[in-house]
């Protein structure tokens, strides 16, 4: 099999997974209990917060493990928005983010909260001067992500903290699931206050994740009880899920220009191939991650692609895993302006390190047979 679906989710790395084990063997205890084995098995937890916390450029005190990425925008919507309400009750979200983020600005709007939508322009890119008009007084929260999920486009996330911090006192939130692992994400590198990571994104496990802020800003929870995650996500922490994201992480950034010089290579080798189709529109930016291609065949939905590849062993999406079992058409290639002749039909390739040229070889001889046999050629 040849798996193309890696924005979906990735392999669990075999480093990662024997340490979610070794850990379950060895250090099972609550990490709030207060004998010496919990005491053992905090000291581990709070290590990798640290270690998260040394990656992304912050403070230990503001890491924040979560069940996933769905999760940590949730707390960062609802989270950010009620603590900071004092400053105001407008929020700015693109038009392109993932439904964790769509559907909790939608809840915000039901609770007082004002929320206005970026618009983008035909390559999936948000129009910057819709930012520099819609910021007010009173805009307490904009959430842009890094990479988008379905097209792969980067979002000038330096450009639109410089026009926030310039012209609001707004907290920025930047959801870097698609991108973490892939290219530079960190709090020097971008001047924002939120970040969300997602461990099964980058080979490591499901049901894990983590929100990051910036040393010195805080946010309200979103979930009561016990006070776990310095009173932020009551709940036993799982030390286990913990510690392996944070060896995930590590993992990822091991040698992280040559992999994603490697992802690239691979990239711009299918890009070249799709365009020399006059049928095929290539949906993906110029200005992409490195890991996803987004195109579409004229005329064809994109479930007979898939069906007709898969039976060639070869796994590949429908424009984003999350909305591939619904029939609605996808709100980014809604916001892209995609014309309907091309808009049932797009499929996303997504790339790991962990695929070869071979495999992209294979699918370009495999891509060719399954086109003549739609197309009657």
């Amino acid at each position: 099999m040849i798996y193309f679906d890696n924005s979906a989710t990735t392999k669990v790395h075999p480093e990662v997974l024997n340490t979610f084990v070794t850990v379950n063997e060895k250090f099972w205890a609550n990490p709030a209990s207060i004998h010496t084995f919990g005491h053992q098995t905090n000291e581990l937890l709070q290590s990798a917060r640290e270690q998260i916390a040394d990656i992304l450029k912050t403070s230990s005190e503001t890491i924040f493990f979560t069940s996933g990425g769905t999760e940590s925008n949730n707390l960062a919507i609802f989270g950010l928005a009620h603590k900071y309400k004092h400053r105001g009750r407008h929020v700015l979200i693109s038009e392109i983010e993932h439904p964790s983020i769509i559907e909790a600005a939608k809840k915000l709007s039901e609770q007082g909260f004002e929320v206005e939508w970026i618009p983008v322009d035909k390559e999936g890119i948000i129009k910057l001067g819709s930012v520099e008009n819609y910021l007010r007084d009173d805009t307490v929260l904009v959430s842009v992500m890094h990479v988008n999920n379905e097209t792969g486009a980067i979002q000038p996330i330096e450009e639109l903290s410089k026009i926030v911090r310039e012209q609001s006192r707004a907290l920025i939130h930047m959801d870097a699931v698609q991108s973490f692992g892939k290219i530079p994400v960190n709090f020097k590198h971008f001047d924002i206050d939120a970040i969300t990571v997602s461990s099964h994104k980058i080979h490591g496990l499901k049901g894990s994740g983590l929100l990051a802020l910036k040393r010195f800003i805080e946010i309200e929870p979103i979930l009561y009880g016990g006070g776990q995650e310095l009173g932020i996500r009551s709940g036993t922490t799982s030390v286990p899920l913990a510690v392996s994201t944070a060896k995930a992480m590590r993992l990822a950034m091991e040698n992280l220009d040559s992999k994603a010089a490697k992802l690239q290579s691979l990239s711009d080798d299918l890009m070249e191939y799709l365009q020399s189709f006059p049928f095929i529109k290539v949906i993906s930016p110029a200005k992409k991650a490195p890991h996803i291609i987004s195109f579409s065949v004229q005329k064809i939905k994109g479930e007979v692609l898939i069906n007709a590849l898969q039976q060639q062993d070869i796994i590949v999406s429908t424009s984003s895993a999350c909305s591939s079992r619904q029939t609605k058409t996808s709100h980014v290639l809604k916001a892209m302006h995609i014309s309907d002749d091309f808009i049932k039909g797009v499929l996303r390739i997504s790339l790991s390190t962990t695929n070869t040229q071979p495999e992209i070889d294979q699918f370009k001889i495999v891509f060719k047979q399954v086109m003549n046999v739609i197309k009657g050629d």
